[in-house]
C-alpha cells in the first residue's frame, strides 16, 4: 500500500488554525493594551471578523478533509480521526480535483455512503506544473482505474 494523501496534512488541518488564532489573539491583545481600541473600536471588530471567516474557511475546506489516504490496489484506505474506512474502487461514482483551491483538494462521490458520509475528499501530494489547468496525474490515474473497477476489465 502506497499513501496517495500529501505528507502537508497534519500541518495545515492542525496546526495552521492554531497559528491563525494565535497571530489573531496576539493582535487583538496588543490593541487593547497598546490603547489603540479606546481610540477606534474597529481595532476589535476587524480580528472578530478574521476569526469568524477562518473558522467557516476551516470548516468548509480543511476540517472535513481525509487524515491519510493509502492505495491498496482495488480500494482506498480512508482515515480521519482514527476511523477507518475501506472504499472498493468500484463504488466511486465520481472523483473531481479542485484547481483555485490551496490546498487543492480531490474528492471522491461515492455510489453508498460510507463511514464519513457519501463524499470523502483529501489532499493530494503537490503535482509541480506550469499549466495551472493541467490535470493532477494522481486523479488521472483514480479516474481510469476507477471506471476500469466499475466496468470489470
Amino acid at each position: 500500500m502506497r499513501v496517495i494523501s500529501s505528507r502537508q496534512t497534519f500541518f495545515i488541518k492542525k496546526i495552521f488554525p492554531v497559528i491563525w488564532l494565535g497571530f489573531l489573539s496576539v493582535f487583538t491583545l496588543v490593541s487593547v493594551l497598546g490603547g489603540a481600541v479606546r481610540k477606534d473600536p474597529v481595532f476589535l471588530v476587524i480580528p472578530v471578523v478574521m476569526v469568524l471567516f477562518g473558522a467557516l474557511m476551516f470548516r468548509l475546506l480543511i476540517w472535513d478533509l481525509a487524515d491519510e489516504v493509502q492505495d491498496s490496489g482495488d480500494a482506498l484506505i480512508i482515515r480521519r480521526r482514527g476511523v477507518e474506512d475501506r472504499i472498493l474502487l468500484s463504488d466511486v461514482m465520481n472523483i473531481s480535483m479542485s484547481r483555485m483551491t490551496n490546498p487543492p483538494r480531490l474528492s471522491l462521490r461515492l455510489r453508498k455512503p460510507g463511514k464519513f458520509g457519501d463524499e470523502v475528499s483529501f489532499i493530494p501530494p503537490k503535482n509541480f506544473s506550469f499549466n495551472p489547468f493541467a490535470r493532477h496525474p494522481l486523479a488521472e490515474d483514480l479516474i481510469q482505474r476507477t471506471d476500469r473497477a466499475r466496468s470489470g476489465r
